[in-house]
């Protein structure tokens, strides 16, 4: 009887085991399938896959990195905003989306707002980007910000000579303003070269599942690459201040990008590990009355699969 007994609890610990390694390798399948967007991997030479492998051991690493920044945002009710600008197809969405994979999207939310309305034209220009600034214990992650009038705005001439000049004028005192009330304010440029934003706007043009990436505005880019250098330059030049400076991030190898931009994250926090209350499952509460009534047929997904 002891015999059968252990047997059984060894099962079901090997069970659980084998579960646990299910699950950690179905999320590693989540890396790879983010990869294989890109339609990497085929064709490289052996130092490239060697770095392949770095990347995903690196960047599992960095994101049980975030996590713990996550826990001591959560802990310590800081407020954390992260701008991240750059051309378009720059990588920006990807480096994006990796640092919010794993994270709590009650903590970590990202902001990406469209064109203004016809009453938002009418505002404060910080109005609609106010609205999203974190609360305590929140990290914002702005996927384009108020620098849209730096760049798009100014080189598409969707704003005045004067909104322009008022906007530098403007923008110090706004990032100063909310460093002062305790908001940590970190911008990101993400940069690359004529020729790679050609390559990439070549790549999306001919795969289906990238072709929604462009739009009229990003074609329109192209044409105008050394208006948005210039605009650029200005922006860094202007914008830079000690209490919320810019970090450009050479971004013509995308891996290489989002790691050093998740690194470079971390190291500008002084985040420390929190201390977790033990997690204990509870047991399940049985009723010998209760039966599960099967689901009906009619409202099963077809298994195609």
């Amino acid at each position: 009887m002891t015999q059968d007994h252990d047997f059984s609890a060894n099962s079901s610990a090997e069970q659980a085991r084998e579960r646990m390694r299910y699950e950690i390798i179905d999320d590693l399948d989540e890396e790879f399938e983010l990869s294989l967007e890109e339609n990497e991997g085929e064709g490289l030479d052996p130092a490239d896959r060697t770095f392949r492998r770095t990347y995903f051991r690196e960047l599992i690493r960095l994101q049980a990195e975030l996590i713990k920044l996550q826990d001591w945002v959560k802990a310590t009710g800081e407020r954390v905003v992260v701008v991240f600008e750059g051309r378009d197809a720059a990588g920006k969405g990807g480096a994006i989306k990796r640092i919010t994979q794993r994270l709590n999207p009650r903590i970590c939310r990202v902001a990406a707002l469209p064109a203004p309305n016809d009453r938002e034209r009418t505002q404060w220009y910080f109005q609609r980007y106010v609205a999203h600034l974190p609360a305590a214990g929140e990290i914002v992650l702005f996927d384009r910000s108020w620098y849209n009038r730096a760049g798009v705005e100014r080189v598409m001439g969707f704003c005045t000579d004067e909104e322009y000049e008022e906007f530098f004028r403007s923008v110090p005192e706004f990032e100063r303003m909310l460093v002062r009330s305790g908001i940590r304010v970190i911008k990101f440029w993400f940069s690359i070269t004529d020729e790679e934003q050609e390559a990439r706007f070549r790549a999306r043009i001919e795969d289906p599942l990238k072709q929604w990436k462009l739009s009229p505005m990003d074609l329109e880019s192209r044409r105008r690459w050394e208006s948005y250098t210039l605009a650029k330059e200005i922006m860094l030049e202007r914008s830079s201040i000690p209490a919320a400076p810019w970090w450009v991030v050479p971004a013509v190898d995308k891996k290489r990008a989002r790691l050093n931009c998740i690194a470079h994250f971390l190291s500008l926090l002084p985040y420390e590990p929190v201390s977790r209350p033990e997690v204990v499952l509870p047991e399940r509460v049985f009723h010998p009355d209760y039966e599960r009534e099967p689901t009906p047929e009619t409202m099963l997904v077809p298994q195609r699969y």
